[in-house]
């Protein structure tokens, strides 16, 4: 293995299913599983979860009777509520779980404290990080990014709903080509949409491989963390 420390980014939307909102628990378990397998395989992995299924603080803004830094605070507590179910369906499958949380909230999981969020790793214990930065105006991909340079992690994973980054939009695009390889400047492209700006910039600045895959391809986590990156793209 060459890889022994990941951040795998799962979007919230990806965790309602067809319903469109709240936990789907199937697709919870099916994560789960994905994760395990790494674990399995003696990768150390971090976990951000985004709350997108729950509520989005721009959305919850939008029309102005929601203050930004409000709405934003509502998607920092979405994303707890996200990994508090992703944890309960890690330690179902038997897996030892943390959620550390960038807001405290004593009763329901621990306080991010990096020292500590690494000590976890190391005993073989899965790492959720909730809350994003703890900062309104800064999104989930960037905590991740963030979280993922803290613990010293090989690369992030970015786990979405289609297999890499395309040069338009393929839901609407029929002719949309896939770019196995970007680099980072290419990654910023306004019609090229991996991660928003500041983390991207973030991951450029201390040269940490960003890779985009399908969250719903059985085994894909596993497969890129030992070397295979087919069936993805990787920005560099």
């Amino acid at each position: 293995m060459a890889k022994r420390r990941v951040l795998v980014k799962f979007s919230g939307e990806a965790l309602a299913g067809e319903g469109g909102y709240g936990v789907d628990t199937s697709i919870l378990k099916f994560i789960a599983e994905e994760i395990k397998q790494l674990v399995d395989n003696g990768v150390e992995v971090g976990v951000v979860i985004g709350g997108g299924n729950i509520i989005r603080g721009v959305t919850a803004a939008k029309d102005g009777i929601i203050k930004r830094t409000s709405g934003d605070y509502m998607g920092m507590l979405a994303t707890v509520i996200n990994a508090v179910a992703m944890q309960e369906a890690l330690e179902y499958l038997g897996m030892r779980v943390r959620v550390q949380s960038a807001i405290k909230m004593e009763q329901i999981c621990e306080t991010f404290i990096v020292r500590r969020a690494v000590r976890h790793l190391e005993k073989g214990r899965i790492v959720i990080f909730a809350a994003g930065t703890g900062n309104p105006f800064f999104t989930t991909d960037t905590a991740a990014t963030l979280r993922a340079i803290e613990i010293g992690a090989d690369m992030i994973i970015k786990a979405t709903k289609v297999d890499g980054v395309y040069d338009k939009d393929p839901a609407k695009y029929p002719d949309a080509k896939k770019l196995p390889t970007l680099t980072y400047d290419e990654a910023l492209a306004d019609n090229i949409k991996v991660m928003d700006d500041t983390s991207i910039a973030l991951a450029k600045e201390n040269r940490l491989p960003i890779v985009v895959c399908d969250m719903f391809k059985k085994g894909n986590l596993l497969a890129i963390m030992q070397g295979d990156y087919e069936k993805c793209s990787i920005v560099k």
